[in-house]
């Protein structure tokens, strides 16, 4: 009779417990989520996660606050997220330099996105822009390309810093056109941008958003999209790959990952929220407002995604021979 009740007690404190389990699985989240952004305040990827937070904020019901944690371009941010407890509560807005190339390029950081990491959501994207200063003699890509034929490493080309998109897309334009041409990294894409508009390098790659005020008012010329559709903003300007560079795809990506571990179930309310908040024509609208595109992908999609982009850009890196500064 003893052995009865103890098993008994035993039996029904293990279904109060799991009852608990249950309740507590359905009430989440039950705090507020952070989504860290390994930048500092005020930048694109920073406008993006505040956008995304507010929008979620109302639908969960509960607060998504916006963690800036910034240096080592990134990486501190995302290594941060990568050893969170993976509750679902500490998530990142990562992007195309943090999860698929400063971890390339930074080896001893010890973090390897793939394994650390998993993705929730891809968001919104950015198309480059390839644009010239008027002067310059290249009224198309095919006549750039040209023109760095003729003059192997005398062509000289700008980015906000060695790494970042517009960077990775002119060595991958380089490697795959067969041209040589030569990096002028500046400590951010307005000041390259300016120094484009000024005629002190002739071309840059450059995030749409950025680059198209100048292209519309004249005073760059923009030869290329980097993307494999025309943009809506530039109907008229081709992609790289219409250009002649045929398969070139190149984009400024965002989306949110989180510590590997997390449970399936958080991984999936989260990427549903994420669908819903990406479906609201206020936050497409701001979203578009940036010069982004909506670029939803699911969890499954994203992962993939990220190991592509991954593979890709490490191919870019080690035969571009790019190193860290």
């Amino acid at each position: 009779m003893r052995k009865f009740r103890f098993a008994w007690g035993v039996w029904t404190a293990a279904l109060l417990l799991g009852g608990a389990g249950v309740a507590q699985a359905e009430s989440w989240p039950a705090q507020p989520i952070r989504i860290v952004v390994p930048f500092a305040a005020g930048g694109g990827v920073d406008n993006v996660a505040r956008s995304l937070a507010a929008q979620l904020s109302t639908q969960i019901g509960q607060t998504v606050i916006v963690e800036n944690r910034t240096g080592a371009g990134g990486l501190i941010g995302t290594s941060y997220v990568a050893n969170a407890s993976p509750d679902g509560y500490t998530l990142l807005l990562g992007t195309q330099t943090t999860l698929a190339v400063a971890p390339l390029m930074n080896p001893n950081s010890g973090l390897d996105p793939l394994k650390a990491l998993t993705g929730v959501s891809q968001v919104a994207s950015s198309p480059l822009l390839l644009v010239a200063n008027p002067a310059f003699e290249a009224q198309t890509l095919p006549d750039l390309l040209a023109y760095a034929k003729r003059n192997p490493g005398q062509l000289n080309y700008g980015s906000g810093g060695v790494g970042t998109t517009p960077h990775m897309a002119a060595a991958l334009l380089g490697l795959m056109a067969g041209v040589k041409m030569t990096h002028v990294p500046y400590k951010g894409e307005q000041p390259a941008l300016t120094d484009v508009v000024g005629n002190q390098i002739p071309v840059m790659f450059s995030n749409l958003s950025a680059a198209m005020p100048f292209a519309k008012s004249g005073k760059l010329k923009a030869l290329a999209i980097s993307t494999a559709q025309r943009s809506p903003e530039l109907p008229d300007v081709p992609t790289v790959a219409e250009a002649g560079v045929a398969g070139f795809e190149a984009a400024t990506w965002f989306g949110v990952v989180g510590p590997k571990g997390m449970p399936k179930d958080r991984i999936e309310r989260l990427d549903k929220e994420i669908e819903k908040a990406m479906q609201t024509p206020e936050l497409v609208e701001r979203l578009q407002g940036q010069g982004l595109t909506v670029a939803y992908g699911d969890s499954g999609q994203f992962n993939a995604y990220i190991a592509s982009e991954y593979d890709k850009w490490k191919r870019v890196i080690e035969e571009a021979g790019i190193a860290a500064q």
